[in-house]
């Protein structure tokens, strides 16, 4: 996740990565959410798309949200010129960008989903 914020995006700075995270640290694997999908009844098809919610690791650079990263707004989460957020705000860009990648396999890139917070 990457976070560019108005000031940013003013001084023509690069996004800040915020976290990294990996499906390892997933609580389910892949196989286990499909067999709960299937097992209720959910008409899963080739092609459906899974969201397996925010994924969080064990340290401070993976964690999965912004609750995590500043310890539920208690602890500021400091950006590029002395900027601090507690939580996203209006005109902040957020980025997320995902990949699949294995030893000896090529890596497939998924692009990237971006938005702006409007107010």
């Amino acid at each position: 996740m990457h976070l560019r914020s108005p000031k940013m995006r003013q001084d023509k700075a690069p996004a800040q990565r915020l976290s990294r995270g990996s499906f390892r640290d997933s609580y389910w694997t892949l196989a286990q959410i499909v067999a709960h999908h299937s097992s209720n009844g959910c008409n899963l098809q080739p092609g459906d798309l899974l969201g397996s919610g925010t994924i969080s690791g064990s340290t401070a650079d993976s964690l999965g949200s912004m609750m995590e990263l500043t310890q539920g707004g208690k602890n500021p989460l400091a950006l590029a010129d002395r900027e601090t957020r507690f939580f996203v705000q209006d005109g902040d860009e957020v980025t997320e960008r995902g990949r699949c990648e294995a030893h000896g396999f090529r890596r497939i890139g998924f692009g990237q989903a971006q938005a702006r917070v409007a107010g």
